[in-house]
């Protein structure tokens, strides 16, 4: 499931992935700041992600494999405290900052339900706007056709995974 999750994020040029946004309901998320598949060393998994202690603030552009095409600038803590665990079991803690704390923050928001589109200014939000609604027109007509899943079939699926941990 991890290397899938990896895959999957390299084939998108993205550097982090949210275990929920791909059908999955762990709180976890896999990252590689390079985006590099050959940086198989800069591989990382946190599980159960704490993060903590925010200093200082910087503001960049972020994109998410939830939303492809839109970008939008992000104002979030320089650095921060991770507390976590890595996919053996073993506790990880750490101070982060520059493009680690970026990714930990945004794909932490993935798990608590939240979209990098949330954290947007009003004049940025609605910068992207257009680019929302063509999103969502797209995912109305392709799950009018069938090919994504309805609320009621994600749901069951979610709960048979679920079934699968007890």
């Amino acid at each position: 499931m991890i290397g899938q999750m990896f895959e999957l994020m390299y084939e998108h040029k993205g550097v982090g992935l949210a275990a929920n946004q791909v059908d999955l309901p762990y709180r976890m998320f896999v990252a590689n700041p390079t985006g590099e598949a050959a940086e198989k060393d800069s591989e990382m998994v946190f599980i159960n992600p704490v993060l903590s202690n925010p200093k200082g603030q910087d503001e960049g552009e972020e994109g998410c494999l939830s939303m492809p095409g839109v970008h939008g600038d992000v104002r979030r803590a320089e650095k921060i405290t991770v507390a976590a665990f890595n996919l053996a079991g073993e506790e990880i803690q750490a101070e982060v900052d520059g493009l680690l704390a970026r990714i930990l923050q945004h794909e932490t928001d993935h798990l608590d339900g939240k979209l990098f589109i949330d954290r947007l200014s009003v004049t940025a939000a609605m910068a992207v706007r257009d680019a929302l609604e063509e999103l969502e027109a797209d995912f109305a007509s392709k799950r009018g056709l069938g090919h994504i899943a309805s609320d009621a079939d994600i749901a069951k699926r979610l709960a048979d995974l679920e079934q699968l941990r007890t």
